[in-house]
């Protein structure tokens, strides 16, 4: 029970472990770290779409089509490869469900849409954005919307001058969703070394943790951007 990261195996009252099928999202860390001395814990063949929570609760299985392993991209951590973040936008990351909550691919659905109607660039490589039935709109499969996963972390990007409209779809939809989220912004230092959209965050009090990933430019953009 204490391995289990959304509390998902409980005692009854047969005194007998069980495991409530909504809230396990297929992590197998009881099964990779419980070392339960009879072997009762064993892996299930997953199908389609359940499935889908076992891959979006690791990081080295690869997501079909995308090649993509985990929840998210590297490049929205780096943007040094293929600098898909340019001056005068801003990337977004929404790490939803973490730490040991989770979130329901309906509630990643709910925030994508309201993201969407503020005209955001979702990423064509990240995992959440291939479960979309309508990228424009933000709006994923349905046979996916009843799965419940570890985490998922949209991706998009936006101008600049829109920041502030996109930081107020996400504190509405915040109280829309039942789960946590917290966001990762990505952007080019000004010249004068200056950090585009923190005059925004300080002057509207928000919170941010000054212990940023900082990268210097070595790697090289690909041709095509």
């Amino acid at each position: 029970m204490p391995y289990c990261p959304p509390g998902a195996i409980s005692l009854g009252k047969d005194r007998k472990a069980h495991i409530d099928r909504y809230k396990c999202i297929e992590c197998a860390v009881c099964f990779n770290n419980a070392n339960c001395p009879v072997n009762a814990i064993q892996l299930e063949k997953l199908e389609w779409p359940r499935s889908v929570r076992e891959v979006f609760a690791t990081v080295y299985k690869e997501h079909k089509d995308t090649n993509v392993p985990g929840r998210g991209t590297e490049e929205m951590k780096t943007n040094d490869v293929t600098g898909r973040f340019r001056t005068g936008e801003v990337g977004f990351s929404v790490d939803m469900g973490r730490p040991g909550v989770g979130v329901d691919l309906k509630d990643a659905e709910r925030l994508c849409m309201a993201l969407s109607k503020t005209g955001v660039e979702f990423e064509p490589l990240n995992p959440l954005t291939f479960l979309m039935k309508d990228k424009k709109t933000g709006k994923l499969r349905e046979d996916v919307l009843t799965e419940r996963v570890h985490s998922c972390i949209p991706e998009f990007k936006i101008k600049e001058d829109r920041f502030p409209e996109v930081l107020s779809a996400l504190q509405k939809v915040s109280k829309e969703i039942n789960s946590v989220f917290s966001l990762g912004l990505c952007v080019k230092v000004n010249p004068d070394g200056s950090v585009p959209i923190m005059k925004y965050l300080d002057e509207h009090k928000i919170y941010y943790r000054p212990d940023g990933k900082t990268n210097i430019g070595i790697g090289k953009p690909a041709a095509k951007f």
